[in-house]
């Protein structure tokens, strides 16, 4: 906290993180009674103590100062209307009551309608925290009375980082390359990532070290040796070796749909990295498992439009192995 608050904030981004729990961690700033200072960029900023009553509330999930909606499942006018009654009462504990409304872009337009109403006359007891993950579908009358914030997809690096403290404060033994697998497939999210080390930690015994064949099999995670193997195939013109490791994927359970989402990922960090390195590093994004096969911009092109493809067909497909079957035939012809 500053020492200003306004009456309505939007919380927008991906889903994984953070939006809820940084509103969170805001509710308990704004009722906070003895909150701490620090100074960063010419302002100063309160943090909320985790002690004093209001804190502990929030902590644990009794304040009623706090009211959280589902906008999913609470979406219509007349939910609205029982928020905006809540709103004119007063918050028990004396400060701030405050609102926190998860995607709330599922809102009906009556009810966004309703909401607006409220957004532009608010008691001044109370602040709105709205979050979603798509902002677009908020109504511009509503996004001109809030404050928004943007929160972005962190980087496989960042998460990694994370996900490291996290190992070494609960004492998980997993191995760096476990730890890279997670934060690669998590798309970003942080809450994803966490979700899926708290699974290994649930799946193995405690204090046994965790390796990354171990991590991919609880996880159901695409072994990264897969893609090299097969790009390196590609390149080669190893026809049979292609169509071999097809196979290979297909009898190990893997859907072929999630392995060509996977491996489409891979050429597009190759072509990245190729065509321009400074993006591909700025990114934080690492190419995992790197090929020993050096192939041209155009080549790389090529295999992913052919394999863009071949994913679209796959859900169509009798076969579902068939379309990248045709997609080797079409890369490497007789």
């Amino acid at each position: 906290m500053t020492g200003r608050a306004g009456h309505a904030y939007l919380f927008s981004g991906p889903k994984g993180t953070g939006k809820t729990t940084i509103a969170r961690i805001f509710a308990k700033a704004l009722n906070c009674a003895d909150f701490s200072k620090i100074f960063s960029k010419n302002l100063t900023i309160s943090i909320p103590c985790n002690k004093c009553p209001a804190c502990l509330a929030v902590n644990e999930n009794r304040s009623l100062d706090l009211i959280e909606i589902d906008a999913a499942s609470n979406r219509g006018i007349e939910d609205i209307r029982n928020l905006k009654e809540s709103a004119l009462v007063a918050a028990p504990g004396g400060g701030y009551k405050i609102f926190i409304i998860d995607e709330v872009h599922m809102l009906t337009k009556d009810a966004f309608n309703a909401l607006l109403k409220i957004l532009e006359e608010p008691p001044a007891h109370v602040v709105f925290i709205l979050a979603t993950t798509e902002a677009h579908k908020i109504p511009p009358t509503v996004l001109s009375r809030v404050q928004k914030f943007d929160f972005k997809r962190l980087n496989p690096g960042q998460v990694f980082k994370k996900l490291n403290r996290v190992a070494d404060k609960e004492k998980i033994r997993i191995s760096a390359e476990g730890l890279r697998a997670i934060a690669l497939s998590c798309d970003g999210a942080l809450r994803d990532a966490e979700v899926a080390l708290s699974k290994i930690q649930a799946a193995t015994p405690p204090g046994r070290a965790v390796s990354v064949d171990e991590v991919n099999e609880i996880l159901g995670l695409i072994p990264s040796n897969y893609f090299r193997d097969f790009f390196s195939f590609l390149a080669n013109g190893d026809k049979p070796a292609a169509i071999g490791l097809i196979h290979e994927v297909y009898n190990a359970g893997i859907d072929p749909e999630h392995f060509t989402k996977n491996f489409i990922e891979y050429l597009r960090k190759l072509l990245l990295g190729k065509v321009s390195p400074a993006v591909l590093a700025a990114s934080g994004e690492e190419i995992d498992a790197p090929p020993p096969v050096n192939v041209a911009g155009q080549q790389l092109v090529r295999m992913l439009n052919i394999f863009s493809f071949a994913k679209t067909e796959i859900k169509t497909s009798p076969v579902p192995q068939l379309p990248l079957e045709l997609a080797v035939m079409e890369l490497i012809p007789e």
